[in-house]
C-alpha cells in the first residue's frame, strides 16, 4: 500500500477505537479529541493527515518543529485553519521559537517557565508574529520525578493561579503521562481526582490531555478530553531521535 493508504488506514482503527472506549465508558466520542503526534515524521505525512481531515497537530522538539510548521505553512492552509500543540517538555531558552507556532502548549510546569511563556506571547502580539493569547495546560506530575517533567500535585494550585493571572495566557486544563512501569488506569483515576479538585477553583480548565497509543481507552474511562497519538497512526520513529 501507499503511505497515504496506510495512514487512512490507520486512522480508521484509531477512531474506531477511540469510539469504542467513549461507548465503554457512557461518553460522548465528540467530546474526546485525536491529536495526531507528528514528531519525528515528515510534513509529508502532516499533508496527509491533513488531507485526510485532520486539523490539529503535536510536536514537541526544536526546531524540527519550527521548520516543519514553516513548510507546511507555504502549502497555503491558512493558519487559522489549523492548530499545533507543543506536547514536550519545554526549556525556557527554546520559548521565543514555539510560540512562534505554537497555538498550545500541553507541558507548563514551573512558574518561570510560565512567566517566560506569557512575557514571550506578549511580545511576539506586538511584534505582529502571532494575533491571540497562547493556550496552555499544566503538566501534572503523578511520581514526584523531576526528571519526567510536571509540577508537584501540591504546588499545582499556586501554578494554576498564576496561568489564570497572565494576561497572555489562556489556562485551559492539565496534562500528565503516567509513570514509568505504573497501570495507566490507576494513573488516570488520580489524574481525574486531581482534575476534578483544579475544577472548583478554576472552571474553564475543562481539558484534560491524557493517554496516547497503549493506554487511551484508560484514559477516555478516567475523563480524559484529548488523546496524543503517535505510534498507532504513523508507526515506528523514522528519525533517530538526536
Amino acid at each position: 500500500m501507499s503511505r497515504r493508504e496506510d495512514i487512512a488506514s490507520a486512522l480508521r482503527s484509531v477512531r474506531d477505537r477511540l469510539d469504542a472506549a467513549c461507548r465503554a465508558a457512557g461518553r460522548d466520542p465528540a467530546a474526546v479529541a485525536m491529536l495526531p503526534v507528528t514528531k519525528f515524521f515528515p510534513v509529508s505525512d502532516v499533508h496527509i493527515l491533513y488531507e485526510l481531515g485532520c486539523r490539529e497537530f503535536g510536536e514537541s522538539r526544536e526546531p524540527e518543529a519550527s521548520t516543519k510548521v514553516a513548510e507546511f505553512r507555504t502549502t497555503g492552509a491558512s493558519p487559522d485553519e489549523v492548530r499545533w500543540h507543543m506536547i514536550g517538555r519545554l526549556q525556557r531558552n527554546k520559548v521565543k521559537s514555539v510560540v512562534r507556532w505554537a497555538d498550545v502548549v500541553h507541558s507548563a510546569d514551573s512558574s518561570r517557565l510560565v512567566d517566560t511563556l506569557d512575557a514571550a506571547v506578549a511580545d511576539s502580539i506586538e511584534a505582529g508574529g502571532r494575533t491571540r493569547r497562547l493556550d496552555v495546560l499544566l503538566q501534572v506530575s503523578l511520581d514526584a520525578d523531576p526528571a519526567r517533567g510536571g509540577v508537584p500535585v501540591a504546588e499545582l494550585a499556586a501554578l494554576a493561579d498564576r496561568v489564570e493571572s497572565a494576561p497572555s495566557l489562556n489556562f485551559r486544563g492539565l496534562m500528565a503521562v503516567p509513570p514509568l512501569d505504573s497501570d495507566p488506569a490507576r494513573a488516570f483515576e488520580q489524574l481525574a481526582a486531581v482534575h476534578a479538585d483544579l475544577l472548583r477553583t478554576h472552571p474553564r480548565a475543562t481539558e484534560l490531555s491524557a493517554g496516547m497509543t497503549g493506554d487511551l481507552e484508560a484514559a477516555v474511562a478516567h475523563g480524559s478530553t484529548c488523546v496524543r497519538v503517535g505510534t498507532a497512526l504513523l508507526g515506528s520513529r523514522p528519525i533517530a531521535s538526536k
